[in-house]
């Protein structure tokens, strides 16, 4: 794929599998996640503050994120690089804006509405893309 490909591409509402170091002698731990992205600038990930996956991303500071169409034309996009940024708790406009990219305004406000009391806690996470690897059109 061409940079713009793969950049279009990643912007698309895929379910991302996001990767990250984990502890000594276990293998790196691997989890769905919505993202949000635009060409040209950084991946963002909300999670639980006090999930697994948030304190290996603080530890380690690096993630690799993978997403993919499964039917024809098989395209898959992968992506690694430094976490840039560590906030929370992750702000309401943006946990409304990463239900609406996933759900449409209506039921990402529903999902958001339902969820508040748990998300509350979240923590926005911020990936400067450095390494990418791709396969599809071109």
């Amino acid at each position: 794929m061409t940079k713009a490909e793969r950049e279009v591409f990643l912007a698309e509402p895929h379910i991302a599998v996001v990767s990250v170091a984990s502890e000594d002698g276990r293998g790196p731990l691997s989890v769905p996640l919505w993202y949000g992205y635009t060409p040209g600038g950084d991946i963002t990930l909300i999670t639980a503050l006090d999930s697994r996956k948030a304190a290996l991303m603080r530890r380690h500071g690096r993630v690799s994120l993978c997403v993919q169409r499964t039917e024809p034309p098989r395209t898959y996009v992968s992506v690694e690089g430094p976490v840039t940024e560590f906030r929370e708790p992750a702000r309401l406009d943006e946990r409304r804006a990463l239900a609406h990219r996933y759900l449409g305004a209506e039921e990402g406000d529903a999902f958001v509405a339902a969820s508040a009391e748990r998300t509350a806690g979240s923590v926005l996470i911020r990936v400067r893309p450095e390494h990418w690897f791709s396969r599809g059109a071109s």
